[in-house]
């Protein structure tokens, strides 16, 4: 049985170095990351490592909170040149706290500043693997739509899956 999270104790925030126990937690698990184009992190230096040149670095990228506590991230990376009017939208969430809501409350609060925060993109897109039906919900909930497939090489063995486009 899911419950729905209360939207209060949830949050976004920039990583700190002191996230990293929480974000080993999820950043870990194979349920987690195998929607994801990367393997899971399996010691606390590489979580440390990731947090501080990856997650820290990055321009947008923000721990999706409960009670301050790390449990996700989401991260939006604005294109360049002449395609500086579109970004790409990235999240992930522990497996423990699928289906309460938290991910659609999360995506809602970037989608809120995302485009104050960069002024030139119009578009955003978020590319879902096609058997990761939670993550369409999720997306379809807050207005994306689906726009068609895309063939990418993902996980360690570089196997050939399709993505769903969304955009909104």
């Amino acid at each position: 049985m899911h419950f729905f999270m209360d939207p209060s104790r949830i949050s976004l925030r920039p990583f700190k170095l002191s996230d990293v126990d929480d974000f080993l937690k999820w950043a870990g698990d194979e349920k987690v990351t195998r929607y994801m184009r990367r393997n899971p992190i399996t010691s606390r230096e590489e979580a440390a490592e990731h947090i501080a040149k990856v997650a820290i670095a990055h321009p947008w990228h923000r721990s999706i909170c409960l009670d301050d506590r790390s449990i996700g991230y989401i991260s939006v990376r604005q294109l360049s040149g002449d395609d500086r009017c579109r970004g790409n939208m990235g999240y992930a969430i522990a497996a423990e706290y699928w289906g309460q809501g938290i991910t659609t409350i999360a995506v809602k609060m970037a989608l809120s500043s995302v485009f104050q925060d960069f002024p030139d993109l119009v578009r955003l897109e978020v590319f879902v693997l096609e058997e990761n039906k939670g993550s369409q919900r999720v997306v379809e909930k807050v207005g994306f739509l689906k726009e068609g497939k895309y063939n990418f090489l993902t996980g360690q063995n570089s196997i050939h899956r399709h993505r769903n486009c969304l955009v909104v």
